[in-house]
């Protein structure tokens, strides 16, 4: 899922709760699940892709280019240079050249290549569950304060100018 696709969902719940119920604090509040959900479908299906199909390797590092936060690692199986670098986004990889890795590489080159020990799927779907879970919470919280508000006599929603 792409995350532009995913932040519009999460904007569009947050809009949703506050439209529907005049609730800014739980239009805020929904930011968190929303995180969750976000960041479970962006990375859970590459990472499931590579626990599914993927090849390990034993690999070496044989150099680093530096481009920003951005660190692409050349490495070195044993059967020669890997076409693929290990890309690291952010401040401290952790990784440095020499160093001896495992990496799962996907033999149909749909998805990039990752460390071994980064891939956690189970971890992603507890996030994806988590999310959906807090969404669904908010949502009936939601619905909760809307029908008491109509029980009160007032309005969930602005009425529409005409």
């Amino acid at each position: 899922m792409p995350i532009c696709l995913g932040l519009a969902g999460c904007f569009a719940f947050a809009v949703a709760l506050r439209l529907l119920h005049r609730a800014w604090w739980l239009a805020v509040l929904s930011v968190v699940p929303a995180l969750f959900v976000l960041v479970g479908t962006v990375q859970l299906a590459p990472e499931a892709v590579l626990r599914e199909r993927g090849v390990a390797q034993q690999v070496t590092i044989t150099d680093v280019q530096t481009s920003g936060k951005r660190h692409e690692f050349a490495l070195r199986g044993d059967a020669g240079p890997l076409d693929e670098p290990l890309v690291y986004s952010g401040s401290a990889p952790g990784y440095r050249v020499g160093q001896q890795l495992t990496v799962l590489t996907d033999p149909q080159r749909q998805v990039e290549l990752a460390d071994a020990e980064d891939v956690d799927v189970a971890g992603k779907r507890s996030m994806l569950v988590f999310g959906a879970v807090g969404w669904t919470l908010f949502a009936l919280l939601a619905g909760w304060r809307g029908h008491v508000r109509r029980a009160r006599g007032r309005q969930a929603m602005a009425p529409l100018p005409i």
